[in-house]
């Protein structure tokens, strides 16, 4: 697993303009991309911002071997440096290295790149046959794959996660059939449990916009990343390490990240421990000509929030001040 296949840089001119804006108000040259990937928006916000250093992470072992490659190849040795590590330790990491205030734009994308979706042995995607993996870091033999999962969680416990991480109106059905066929062999491949998934629909539903094993898969890489957990874990983390002025974008792929965002965001404001201004009171999408160039964009939603000099602003707009007692 060496070759990394090409990825597309989800709302890359909003991000870099939002960075960009973070460090202007800021005067800092420093930066965080919390998700490296391919390196699309690290290598470009590091072209952009002359002088700047950009911190960029990933756990993916396919992820920092090219990144390290593309380092050296692009001459950005010193201006990009990659840190090999699931993001939920990036604000221990900055605290270890007295990191206090002084980032101008942390950029969070939260999607699973392209290149882990079309390395078909990883195990993400349901279109050909392959082992269920779905770890992101296939390096730790102590993450559980999703096979693992399916094979040692009861019945119960797999509806849960069908439903509460995919949204799967059919999670007990589904759950039923994988415990039925399990007893007679472990579960072990995509391919089984997109027939399992195809199968629990009914023949109405099984060929619309999407496809039955659609939320089941989203629901299996959440669980064995702890993508949720990890979210709500790390973002109210990351404003001390904010400049006055820097800026925290996140971009989410579907209702369940976007919602802790949106939430996260208003209990910061509310929270009042560092002035902050919503940016974004509703999402940024990505734009007609780049859905022209990239469908996977479609779900994309991009909230920033900025650091303040002053309390209670939501969207350039001041918060209601309470009537004197």
């Amino acid at each position: 697993m060496t070759q990394y296949l090409s990825h597309y840089s989800v709302m890359l001119q909003e991000c870099l303009d939002a960075l960009e804006t973070g460090s202007n108000d800021s005067g800092s040259l420093i930066f965080a991309d919390l998700t490296f990937g391919a390196g699309g928006h690290t290598f470009a916000l590091s072209d952009r911002m002359i002088g700047s250093t950009v911190y960029s992470v990933d756990q993916d072992p396919d992820a920092l071997k090219n990144g390290e490659e593309n380092i050296l190849s692009r001459g950005k040795v010193g201006a990009v440096k990659l840190l090999p590590m699931n993001f939920n330790s990036f604000p221990d990491w900055c605290e270890k290295n007295q990191m206090f205030g002084k980032f101008a734009g942390i950029l969070m994308d939260l999607g699973v790149s392209s290149h882990q979706f079309d390395k078909m042995e990883r195990g993400f995607s349901f279109r050909a046959e392959a082992p269920l993996d779905m770890r992101m870091n296939y390096g730790d033999p102590n993450i559980p794959t999703a096979a693992d999962l399916l094979n040692s969680s009861t019945e119960k416990e797999i509806a849960d996660i069908l439903f509460t991480y995919g949204e799967e109106r059919l999670s007990r059905k589904i759950a039923a059939r994988i415990c039925e066929l399990r007893q007679k062999k472990k579960i072990e491949t995509t391919t089984e449990i997109e027939d399992i998934c195809f199968h629990a629909y009914p023949p109405k539903d099984r060929h619309g916009k999407l496809h039955p094993a659609t939320r089941t898969f989203q629901a299996l890489r959440i669980a064995v990343n702890e993508e949720l957990t990890v979210l709500e874990n790390t973002l109210p983390k990351l404003l001390p390490f904010l400049s006055e002025g820097g800026v925290l974008a996140v971009i989410s792929f579907h209702s369940l990240e976007d919602r802790i965002v949106k939430h996260t965001f208003k209990e910061m404001l509310e929270k009042e421990e560092f002035p902050v201004t919503i940016l974004t009171k509703k999402p940024l999408t990505a734009t007609d000509e780049e859905l022209s160039q990239n469908s996977r964009s479609r779900s994309a939603k991009l909230r920033l929030l900025q650091r303040v000099s002053q309390l209670g602003r939501v969207d350039g707009t001041k918060k209601k001040r309470k009537d004197p007692i």
